[in-house]
């Protein structure tokens, strides 16, 4: 295959199992990881070349990917991190590849207020950006700024997007629609205060995530959207269907809104107990649940569909 001079080669049929929280999906067709933007540019940009599908992938948190994998170039830019911050005016520049748990706390130690909610969200300041992550009342929309992107069809020069080109919405930005890779990302947050207060709101906020949400298992975070007002997990919880399984994908018992691998669980597992809650769901209720998770890769149709589903979109968790 044609490469990259001066860069590291992609691999091929890498597991991505090993690089989701859910711990399924079958062999990428072709595999990076980046130790830099240079590089990362420039393998998408040899993908775009020889007509490959391109996906960015970050700690993996947010996606189902298949179990028969994926074709054409998948980027993991969870080696792109870093961060600059500065206190007195409570900017801060982060990769994208950034754990957004790592921030919040570097931010919390700054005496910056604004990401104490992000300590419990296993994702990274990428993904943060494209799915509009949030939690316990905080949202990414309600601190970023701008984001650095780079569209491979157009030349390889990264731009910037403000905050308020993203159309952010419910757990939505318009960089789930664009096949835009993000690089980096600006955070306005309120300077000033005490770092001890910061950091003690922070720890109590990863405390009562931790205590009512399953961590000990493999997930991938919350699974369906919120049906404002209702709220998903209760839903499922009133029908009794915490700790429903399809093979070794079962709903939390300790929060209907998270599935769980309880070891040996494939991605076909897991989409099918997606689409039986759903079902479930709307029968007595008539809610319509949408998931969170990104699907990657052929999927049977929904309980609407008619046909199988091809998600090759790019999405960054």
């Amino acid at each position: 295959m044609p490469l990259l001079p001066a860069h590291r080669p992609p691999q091929s049929q890498v597991s991505l199992a090993d690089y989701t929280t859910w711990k399924v999906g079958g062999p990428a067709q072709w595999f990076a990881e980046p130790v830099s933007r240079e590089e990362l540019i420039a393998l998408a940009l040899w993908a775009f070349s020889e007509g490959l599908p391109l996906r960015l992938i970050g700690a993996g948190s947010n996606l189902l990917v298949s179990d028969g994998g994926l074709d054409g170039l998948t980027l993991c830019n969870r080696r792109l991190q870093g961060s600059v911050i500065e206190s007195t005016t409570g900017l801060v520049e982060a990769q994208a590849g950034e754990p957004i748990p790592t921030l919040a706390r570097k931010a919390a130690r700054a005496g910056l207020s604004g990401l104490e909610w992000a300590v419990g969200i296993p994702g990274t300041v990428g993904g943060a950006a494209v799915m509009n992550a949030g939690a316990q009342g905080g949202c990414t929309a309600d601190w970023l700024q701008e984001v650095t992107v780079l569209d491979p069809a157009g030349g390889g020069e990264p731009f910037v997007l403000q905050g308020r080109e993203l159309e952010f919405a419910y757990r939505h930005s318009r960089l789930q629609r664009e096949p835009l890779l993000v690089l980096s990302a600006r955070f306005g947050l309120s300077a000033g205060h005490d770092p001890s207060e910061i950091s003690r709101r922070t720890s109590a906020n990863l405390s009562s995530r931790t205590s009512s949400q399953p961590y000990q298992q493999p997930s991938c975070g919350s699974v369906f959207r919120n049906p404002e007002p209702r709220k998903a997990g209760q839903l499922i919880e009133q029908l009794g269907l915490k700790g429903l399984a399809v093979g070794g994908a079962m709903v939390s018992p300790i929060h209907a809104n998270f599935i769980v691998n309880t070891g040996g669980a494939s991605a076909h597992d897991i989409d099918r107990l997606i689409r039986l809650v759903q079902q479930r769901v709307f029968d007595a209720h008539g809610i319509e649940l949408h998931p969170e998770v990104k699907r990657l890769g052929s999927f049977p149709a929904g309980r609407t569909g008619a046909r199988s589903q091809s998600f090759e979109g790019e999405a960054v968790a």
